[in-house]
């Protein structure tokens, strides 16, 4: 079975959007390779979106890294929170956990 057709088996009509956040088990070695160059290519030339959804597909967890900076320089933590998650990425999380604790033990002490 052709890549293309198994994303659109576990898709649907909608195109590639990743619609969990488990990486497609079915996908063999070759094809997330495939993926994850067609992902860096889009992450290369700013489609950070289109990208993440490959990269989580794949589970790449490099580039699945790389988006969580890319949403931290946008101060977007908390997708950058979910990037860093899915990539098992435990000291990055670990820094957005700490600066989530900082802020609410501010907000409690005001």
């Amino acid at each position: 079975m052709a890549i293309t057709d198994e994303i659109n088996k576990k898709q649907g009509s909608q195109g590639f959007i990743k619609v969990t956040d488990e990486p497609i088990k079915s996908l063999t070695s070759q094809q997330k390779v495939i993926l994850n160059r067609k992902g860096n290519i889009l992450f290369n030339n700013g489609d950070i979106e289109q990208a993440r959804r490959i990269f989580t597909a794949t589970g790449y967890s490099d580039g699945l890294t790389r988006v969580g900076d890319a949403y931290m320089k946008k101060n977007e933590s908390v997708k950058a929170l979910k990037q860093y998650i899915l990539a098992n990425n435990k000291n990055k999380a670990d820094s957005i956990y700490e600066n989530m604790a900082k802020a609410v033990s501010t907000m409690l002490t005001n």
